[in-house]
């Protein structure tokens, strides 16, 4: 049942706060389980609770229901049916993980010492949903005491999950500048004010903060992805425009350094006599997992999987979740879930057109969450 729910949600992608279609279908199985359902919450998310039938405290369990624009490349049976879209990342088995664990624990509500409520958030791809699902009373009525999320992974073996007390996500900002110079003849430069040059040196002296200004043993990125400047081969342009992002693991270095990222591009500019704009938007913030949840739901897991199917990750990742925020409000826990299997040819991680699942996942991911939230319930009692 959960591999055609998984299916249909694969063939039916849609992009982030248009999922109407995705949502309806969610909150009318939702209901067919008979739990209490809102939606448009946020405006395509669903929020879905399930009543115990004794005292507790309240879990909830996430999953993120929008999909990419990308084409999908992969020849199988549920291929996506909208061209240019496609659940490259995997968030059709979230939906049906936790629709999985919905029907698990519906089945025991009477013995469910407490409420389990459930998450369906839209765009996470962008522009985030998470914020907009908490202001719109997602973790109210009742309160959410824990959270737990999770992610497919790409590059780990089916079967195998991960977890990480602590960050295991980085913030995620956006560096927008534009440099204005003073534009003329590509044969005469000393006339010019050369943006592109300026520009140029600038992506260069950035990557100083994280190499001379940062202690190596911290995490950050800063990659210049767009730059974009004049309009032929011969005339020198009056600007240039910049676009990046900034990725760390610590919200102290987060703050710091976009006063050094302006006092980098003022020193390059200054001496040029040049002027410039500079845009710095803090984007999702660093997900942080709570060490006593975590270790919570590493038990959960392995009663499932196994001990040595259950990892601690070697290490964070510099991309970055929406599932921040909730962390931000409740503490909770964000794991890594395999799904990748060499033997049926799944090898694509998150993003790439011929991403895919090993759908064996289905059969654990949501006995995993029924069983974490069932732990979390029990010791809060």
């Amino acid at each position: 049942e959960l591999v055609r729910l998984r299916r249909h949600f694969h063939e039916n992608p849609e992009l982030g706060f248009e999922e109407f279609r995705t949502s309806a279908h969610i909150a009318d199985l939702m209901e067919g389980l008979g739990l209490e359902v809102r939606r448009s919450v946020a405006k395509t998310g669903v929020v879905a609770l399930l009543r115990g039938g004794k005292p507790g405290k309240t879990v909830a369990i996430r999953a993120d229901i929008d999909a990419l624009p990308v084409q999908e490349l992969n020849d199988v049976p549920y291929k996506s049916k909208t061209p240019g879209k496609m659940h490259a990342c995997g968030h059709d088995v979230h939906i049906t993980a936790a629709i999985g664990a919905a029907m698990l624990l519906a089945q025991h509500r009477e013995n469910l010492a407490g409420n389990v409520k459930f998450l369906f958030q839209p765009a996470e791809e962008g522009p985030g949903g998470a914020e907009p699902m908490i202001q719109d009373g997602a973790l109210e009525n009742p309160k959410v005491d824990a959270i737990i999320g999770g992610h497919v992974w790409g590059s780990l073996d089916s079967g195998v999950v991960e977890v990480l007390p602590g960050p295991i996500m980085a913030s995620s900002d956006i560096i927008r500048l534009t440099i204005h110079g003073k534009g003329g003849h590509a044969a005469q430069p000393h006339t010019t004010i050369d943006p592109i040059v300026i520009g140029s040196e600038i992506v260069g002296a950035l990557q100083k903060i994280v190499s001379r200004q940062t202690d190596p043993t911290e995490a950050a990125v800063i990659s210049i992805c767009l730059f974009r400047a004049g309009d032929t081969f011969n005339v020198i342009p009056n600007s240039a425009y910049l676009e990046g992002t900034v990725r760390t693991l610590n919200n102290t270095l987060r703050q710091e350094i976009p006063k050094k990222i302006d006092s980098v591009i003022r020193g390059v500019t200054e001496p040029y006599g040049a002027t410039y704009e500079l845009d710095y938007y803090f984007g999702y913030p660093v997900t942080v997992n709570d060490p006593g949840i975590t270790e919570s739901v590493r038990q959960s897991a392995a009663k499932i999987l196994g001990a040595e199917n259950v990892r601690t990750a070697a290490r964070a990742s510099m991309g970055a979740e929406d599932f921040a925020y909730f962390l931000l409000a409740v503490p909770g826990t964000y794991i890594r879930v395999g799904v990748r299997n060499a033997a049926k040819g799944i090898t694509h991680d998150m993003h790439h057109p011929q991403f895919d699942v090993d759908e064996d996942v289905l059969a654990s991911l949501p006995v995993i969450y029924a069983q974490a939230a069932l732990d979390l319930l029990n010791a809060s009692r």
